[in-house]
């Protein structure tokens, strides 16, 4: 087996916005950005056996994703969301269900990444259904760390799959109102750092990620805070930026970057990827670096 360093595990899907349709799915977004970056990624999904699902697959060999872990499923439809752009300019999102990524099966393959060092990245959304989320709790018991993108879409979760998922991360990436909804169910402290220590402790968590949409990012490793105000873009739209921002931090983690550079190289590739339509636009890495030294 290929040494994946990081597996992605979750939806792959066609964002259907007004005028086009487009490939998606928060954790194929974060393969993408990361095999982009040159880090050998494993992305465990389904698709249906149709169209959608075909074209999916083709996209998805275009952008040199590696399928191997792509299941096909007959009896349920290929993901889609319908997307539209709010007057917040944050994205808003109909998400489709039952489909395929709903029932990801687990297989000797699934089991064999679980056992090999790396990184596990999975979120609430691929957990909503009781197959996939039986699937992806048999793959948490490895030698991976444990990456929570929490990626709340209402009304796809409750406070009990939530729990669930957090007792499982070593790191965790929230946005700023996913911290306060969560927060809030524990009375938590209102100020940002304060909530994000109570977080770390109470489900022991050393490294919390929150994202703050323009505003950039905050980051805590081991107690200690970080923050870094992120960078000016024109916003094509918000499309996966977050998740682009998510494999930027992991990218910076597995060559053993500094927190802070950690943190401005995360904030750097969201507001870069922002900055194009989609979740998956061609971009070269370089651009990072120069929106960085700008």
């Amino acid at each position: 087996m290929k040494p994946y360093q990081v597996a992605c595990f979750g939806e792959v899907l066609w964002d259907i916005l007004p005028d086009k349709k487009l490939p998606g799915g928060a954790p194929m977004n974060v393969a993408y950005h990361l095999q982009k970056l040159g880090v050998p990624v494993a992305m465990i999904s389904s698709t249906g056996d149709d169209a959608d699902g075909d074209d999916l697959r083709q996209v998805m060999q275009l952008l040199q994703l590696d399928t191997t872990f792509i299941q096909r499923d007959p009896a349920h439809e290929t993901g889609k969301v319908y997307a539209r752009l709010a007057a917040t300019n944050e994205m808003q999102y109909e998400i489709v269900q039952p489909v395929a990524w709903d029932f990801i099966q687990s297989s000797a393959g699934l089991q064999e990444i679980a056992k090999t060092p790396g990184y596990l990245v999975f979120g609430s959304l691929a957990s909503r259904n009781e197959v996939s989320r039986e699937t992806l709790l048999s793959l948490l018991d490895g030698d991976r760390t444990l990456v929570l993108d929490i990626n709340l879409r209402p009304p796809h979760f409750t406070q009990e799959l939530v729990e669930l998922l957090l007792q499982q991360c070593q790191i965790l990436k929230i946005n700023e109102a996913e911290l306060k909804l969560i927060g809030d169910w524990y009375q938590f402290p209102a100020d940002m750092e304060e909530r994000v220590l109570a977080f770390s402790q109470k489900y022991d968590i050393p490294t919390i990620i929150v994202t703050l949409g323009d505003k950039g990012a905050a980051l805590l490793v081991e107690n200690v805070f970080y923050q870094h105000p992120g960078y000016q873009v024109t916003v094509a739209d918000t499309i996966g930026s977050g998740d682009a921002f998510l494999a930027g931090f992991l990218y910076n983690r597995i060559i053993n970057t500094p927190p802070a550079i950690t943190l401005a190289y995360a904030c750097a590739l969201g507001a870069l990827v922002a900055s194009y339509h989609g979740g998956c636009p061609a971009y070269n890495p370089d651009e990072i670096i120069a929106l960085i030294n700008r």
